[in-house]
């Protein structure tokens, strides 16, 4: 079985929506404010030890629109991994390796990790990931949190009245003062 790691950046009062530069957000682009070097490398090693990326229409859309126009090795592995983006609009990916799972997401993603593979790798896509979270389909969750609070926007998780437990795996922290915590389900 594959294990579906959900990693996101977030701020510390939990907002996750415009880290990089999303116009329609008024603190967009808050990570770049506190970027470093062994970060990015610790984000580059998360994608190089994942095999498929799983993620969300309105995550695609970005990525989609950006990662062909880069070069480098983490590009070249995001551009080159297969892609399951979910959608029940979209019929043609153009991003290479890209195929669309637009029946029911439970059992669609539940198929996937019982496929053979390697690691399935979920960063972004807020609807997907409330859905994730709220179906015990997260093996693990990877919080890269940011100093800084932004006030509104989506947030990590939903607004449910379900509880869920967790345990804390491992923690870095950076020289930016960004945390990485990961976390299995208790």
């Amino acid at each position: 079985m594959r294990t579906l790691i959900v990693t996101e950046f977030v701020t510390l009062d939990g907002v996750m929506e415009a880290p990089g530069g999303e116009p329609t957000h008024p603190h967009s682009g808050w990570v770049m404010d506190h970027s470093g070097p062994e970060q990015e490398q610790w984000k580059l090693q998360e994608v190089l030890d994942c095999e498929l990326l799983l993620i969300g229409w309105v995550t695609y859309e970005s990525f989609a629109g950006a990662w062909p126009n880069y070069r480098g090795e983490f590009a070249d592995k995001m551009n080159s991994m297969p892609k399951v983006v979910v959608s029940s609009t979209l019929t043609d990916p153009e991003w290479n390796n890209t195929t669309v799972l637009d029946g029911d997401v439970v059992e669609g993603v539940t198929a996937l990790k019982q496929g053979d593979g390697g690691s399935i790798l979920v960063g972004g896509s807020a609807t997907l990931v409330h859905t994730l979270l709220d179906h015990d389909l997260v093996d693990e969750l990877r919080l890269m949190v940011f100093p800084v609070t932004i006030g509104a926007g989506r947030r990590a998780f939903s607004d449910t009245p379900r509880k869920s437990h967790w345990r804390r795996t491992a923690s870095a922290t950076f020289a930016s003062g960004v945390r990485v915590d990961t976390y299995q389900p208790a």
